[in-house]
């Protein structure tokens, strides 16, 4: 049996027209009847690297009896100039997540997908602390079972108080080795009475790398931490 964690994430690729531009992580959101897929925004949008794709394709399985069947899911990012995703901004400035509804006509009949819901956003402090183990399931640099179109999972730790808007913004810490394509990638901690579905609860959206400015190149090594931004803001994301 294929984990269910594994199926709730894509593979999504940014095109402008016919060209290829990136490649990033996310993953799907369902609330009521309605289905988002939810990655990072700067994967959508990203001003300083003038990063401006029109559409973007997420790779869905179309057999679950045979996972190495699988259909690239194009999604236009705009229609008559105006963007078709939501992203928010809170007190600190603009959050790094964005959702985008998809059609449920769109999608394959008998897909093999999985998706959070608002359930798997709830937490307790007793359950999430400094130190609390992670997942980031994604695809780093691509890489990916390519044969089963599946992502892999890196281990992380909470590396910040979570539930406190590290230096006032949206987002926690977590301490794990990422790399380029893990933006979008859902941070998870095992909860099995959640859902029996899905058996994780959903604590962030992965960014990206944090790195000191003035980090000495030559003697000094990566910090090797993350921003995570707190998933609960995708409860305002898809109302």
């Amino acid at each position: 049996m294929i984990e269910p964690l594994l199926l709730t994430t894509a593979r999504v690729s940014t095109f402008d027209g016919p060209c290829l531009l990136t490649g990033a992580s996310g993953f799907f959101f369902q609330r009521d009847a309605r289905l988002f897929f939810v990655t990072s925004r700067h994967v959508l949008r990203d001003e300083p690297s003038r990063h401006f794709p029109n559409r973007i394709e997420i790779e869905v399985h179309t057999d679950p009896g045979n996972l190495t069947r699988s259909v690239g899911l194009s999604v236009p990012l705009y229609r008559d100039g105006h963007s078709l995703w939501r992203q928010g901004r809170d007190g600190g400035g603009e959050i790094d997540v964005a959702a985008i509804e998809l059609e449920p006509a769109a999608l394959p009949p008998d897909g093999a997908l999985r998706h959070f819901t608002p359930r798997h956003l709830k937490w307790s402090p007793r359950e999430v602390e400094v130190g609390t183990s992670l997942l980031i399931v994604g695809f780093p640099l691509g890489f990916h079972d390519e044969m089963h179109h599946l992502p892999v999972v890196r281990q992380a730790v909470i590396a910040s108080s979570f539930g406190l808007r590290f230096q006032g913004l949206g987002y926690f810490l977590t301490d794990a080795r990422t790399h380029r394509g893990t933006s979008g990638a859902p941070v998870v901690l095992r909860s099995p009475e959640t859902d029996p579905a899905v058996p994780w609860k959903l604590l962030g959206v992965h960014s990206a790398r944090m790195d000191m400015g003035s980090r000495d190149l030559l003697r000094d090594e990566s910090l090797g931490l993350n921003c995570a931004w707190y998933a609960d803001i995708l409860m305002t994301l898809t109302q």
